[in-house]
């Protein structure tokens, strides 16, 4: 009986043991430092440069209000200007993420001019289990890529990284 126990003890942990662990979804970057993030909204790209060497290029979804600067909370824009990545968020809802410093100065000025909030949490992110099958623009203002180019981008992009959207 008890050599029964102990075979049984030692298929399980044999089990568990080559089970392993999930890939994670860091990956380490070795390649040229991203200087610059560049989005064309109208072509729906986001371009990563080192320096004026364009180092990838990435096909993005933005809000569903896709047309004009983000103006206010809930407007459903992605914003246009001059913004920087300032955060990181390795356990987001949307796989992972890349925080971008909107509202600026500019923006939080215009939007109290109006009597609006001018919304904030904007971000690059994957689509996250929620969103796999989400098309088009979507988003509530944010830039998304895939959970597998996010983790690119996530590997190569640093925090003060500036990134221009255009238009």
């Amino acid at each position: 009986m008890s050599f029964l126990r102990v075979l049984v003890a030692v298929v399980l942990v044999g089990l568990l043991a080559s089970c392993g662990k999930p890939p994670s979804k860091l990956r380490a970057y070795y390649g040229p430092e991203v200087t610059q993030i560049v989005v064309h909204k109208a072509s729906r790209r986001m371009h990563l440069y080192h320096h004026d060497q364009r180092l990838r290029t990435f096909r993005v979804q933005l809000g569903g209000n896709p047309v004009g600067h983000k103006h206010r909370e809930g407007d459903r824009r992605t914003p246009e200007g001059d913004y920087i990545i300032d955060r990181r968020n390795p356990n987001s809802a949307f796989h992972l993420s890349l925080g971008i410093s909107y509202p600026d100065e500019n923006d939080i000025a215009r939007a109290e001019e109006n009597g609006w909030k001018p919304g904030g949490d904007i971000f690059i992110h994957g689509r996250g289990p929620h969103f796999r099958r989400a098309r088009g623009d979507w988003t509530d203002g944010c830039i998304a890529v895939s959970d597998r180019q996010m983790e690119d981008i996530y590997a190569m992009v640093r925090d003060g990284t500036p990134i221009r959207i255009n238009p």
